[in-house]
């Protein structure tokens, strides 16, 4: 996953990591047992959660003009450890 969201520095907004193809169409069917968020500085982590498919993490600041990546690494009831990463294009929409 390399996704790339636009947002405004005032914004607080959610981004959703969806592992369900990863983890429902294998034999046995498998789901996340831990999620953990990592962020380029600057942009600030308000909160995270997680169901059996999909991690979410809610995100705010940053700093207009700046580029930032943003990478869940979950891991699974089944042993396996799984990372994808997007990126956030921090833009003042209000000009």
């Amino acid at each position: 996953m390399s996704e790339t969201f636009l947002k405004d520095p005032d914004e607080v907004l959610d981004y959703q990591f969806s592992y369900q193809n990863e983890l429902l169409s294998g034999s046995p069917v498998d789901s996340i047992s831990t999620s953990a968020f990592s962020v380029t500085s600057g942009l600030t982590v308000d909160s995270d959660t997680n169901d059996a498919t999909t991690a979410t993490v809610w995100l705010s600041g940053g700093t207009a003009g700046t580029n930032y990546q943003v990478t869940n690494t979950i891991v699974t009831i089944g042993g396996r450890t799984i990372e994808k990463s997007i990126y956030i294009k921090v833009r003042d929409t209000a000009v």
